[in-house]
């Protein structure tokens, strides 16, 4: 295989030094990805004095499988920033679901693949366009707290040089490193509950992308646990990778129960688009890894203060591994009861956890779906009546569209409907 050099964009420079940290905001934002710059956006939108901070200056490059589906558009709309992403984004108009017998289904869906480094990086900047102030690269270190253990601030850190901020409320949506969670005492589990390794390979025959077609899914006994992905970004430059995606990652050990870079070959050893692919095509950078936090489990949601969001809060699909539109959902969320709910501390935190609790029925069905991937021969039957029956297509459609919770095929229940005629 070839290697390219790494994909370069030139973005803005609006990070500011932790120098120019104001003494007192309204709202401290803690981790500039989806979560954190969505919920940004609405307060500065509402006129709130938000500060945005992150580790990192942007743009910077987020491990992911880079991948819009129809929640993230829903929630790009609601921030008003949908034009200016789809325009450097790839669209797709199917995701294409491959069984281990190597047949597949096409399920039509409003897609798109856009690298977070650039995701990310238009959606901070959507946030300071409204008004936030970001602060980076300043690490969050500790929560200010009254003597009642009311969050009021933090205390932050850059490059030895420490500075404290005060703020009414503080939004943590650090991602899924527990180090932030811990610090403020909201951390319910430290091991992430699923792994994914990615990589990106540009590859300019235009006839590849008719191979991969659109958002590619594999599953495969070699894959046991979670599954393959090959999606087509801008400039011909392909994300492909493998994740584990099936249950809690050990507490105790801390890492996954497979070694993720041999899955990634294993992927290239079942599927002969990926190997086409890796073989022809220019490496961009290296295989990275990532942790993932599922299901809305492993943190205290809301407490005195301070609401978590994105996937500190674990608002990812532990059967997709999808999560940054339900990552941007909890933003807003976490926005709007600031807004509603002004000075009323117990009724913002309520608020906040309503807004979770309902989204949490889809996060469990997700959950019951899993069993796909640690069943794999389950794709085949799913592919075979999708390809004969339209009705069976059209559900799918609905599901990867949210219009239909996923439990109607993705369980055990499900394949029993799919086997009759």
């Amino acid at each position: 295989m070839h290697r390219a050099t790494p994909i370069n964009i030139t973005m803005p420079d609006w990070n500011q030094p932790l120098s120019d940290l104001p003494d007192h905001t309204d709202v401290l934002v803690v981790g500039s990805g989806p979560a954190g710059s969505a919920a940004a956006r609405v307060l500065a939108q509402c006129k709130r004095s938000v500060v945005l901070i992150d580790a990192q200056a942007f743009p910077r490059d987020k491990t992911c499988g880079d991948g819009l589906v129809p929640d993230t558009h829903a929630a790009l709309r609601r921030l008003g920033v949908i034009d200016e992403v789809l325009a450097r984004a790839r669209p797709a108009q199917a995701a294409r679901c491959v069984a281990p017998n190597g047949r597949h289904v096409d399920v039509a869906g409003e897609l798109a693949v856009l690298p977070r480094r650039e995701l990310d990086a238009l959606l901070c900047h959507a946030a300071v366009q409204a008004g936030a102030q970001h602060v980076a690269p300043a690490r969050f270190v500790a929560p200010l707290r009254k003597d009642c253990g009311r969050v009021t601030g933090a205390l932050l850190e850059h490059g030895g040089q420490q500075r404290t901020i005060q703020a009414s409320w503080l939004v943590l949506a650090s991602g899924a490193g527990t180090t932030p969670l811990s610090a403020a005492e909201l951390c319910q589990r430290k091991s992430p509950s699923c792994m994914a390794i990615r990589g990106y390979v540009r590859h300019a025959d235009p006839g590849m992308a008719a191979e991969v077609g659109g958002l590619r899914f594999v599953w495969h006994p070699r894959l046991r646990d979670g599954y393959g992905w090959i999606f087509e970004g801008p400039d011909h430059t392909y994300n492909l990778g493998t994740g584990v995606l099936v249950g809690q990652i050990d507490e105790d050990l801390g890492k996954a129960p497979r070694n993720l870079r041999r899955m990634f070959e294993d992927f290239l050893s079942v599927d002969p688009v990926a190997a086409r692919l890796v073989k022809e095509g220019e490496m961009v950078g290296e295989l990275k890894g990532a942790p993932l936090r599922c299901d809305l489990e492993g943190a205290i949601w809301a407490a005195p203060g301070v609401l978590v969001a994105g996937d500190a809060v674990g608002a990812t699909y532990s059967f997709s591994g999808e999560g940054i539109g339900k990552a941007m959902e909890t933003g807003i969320a976490a926005a709007d009861a600031l807004v509603a709910h002004r000075g009323d501390d117990t009724a913002i935190e309520a608020a906040y956890r309503a807004s979770l609790q309902a989204l949490k029925p889809r996060f469990e069905m997700y959950r019951q779906a899993a069993s796909f991937n640690s069943h794999p021969w389950l794709l085949n039957v799913m592919v075979w009546r999708a390809r004969h029956s339209p009705r069976i297509l059209a559900k799918l459609s609905d599901i990867l569209n949210e219009r239909r919770m996923p439990g109607s095929l993705l369980t055990w229940r499900g394949v029993r409907s799919m086997l009759l005629p």
